[in-house]
């Protein structure tokens, strides 16, 4: 449509609005894990898996908001979006809806298209191939 043609030329832009605030909400998850902010119900020791979890959160959430490596790190947090969706979502049910794995899907299928389409304008990637 002849509407829409024109938006075109902010799709970069848009990809790193898609880039940021998910990486931001993913940062989030990291920080809440890692040292209970936001507070949380699920505070305490955490195990190896949810520990490495953390860190990839964290880790990955600020490479992915600054737009540095992100390729291989979406790679990297596709797949840990994917394995915790079957190791603690599916044992609680088949839909996504009642098992509360919505997000671990929407997060491995956004950092999935962000290993394809890169990570758009405002990324230091940018600067590191100029």
């Amino acid at each position: 449509m002849k509407l829409f043609e024109g938006l075109a030329r902010y799709q970069p832009f848009a990809l790193a609005a898609l880039r940021i605030m998910t990486a931001l909400q993913f940062l989030e998850h990291g920080t809440q894990k890692l040292f209970n902010f936001p507070v949380s119900d699920h505070a305490g020791a955490l195990s190896g898996l949810s520990l490495t979890a953390g860190i990839l959160e964290f880790a990955g959430g600020i490479l992915l908001a600054l737009g540095l490596l992100t390729r291989p790190v979406a790679f990297l947090l596709c797949g840990e979006m994917a394995i915790a969706y079957f190791i603690a979502h599916v044992p609680q049910g088949f839909f996504p809806v009642n098992n509360g794995g919505d997000s671990a899907i929407s997060f491995c299928f956004i950092f999935l298209y962000l290993v394809f389409a890169g990570p758009g304008a405002l990324a230091l990637d940018n600067r590191r191939s100029a």
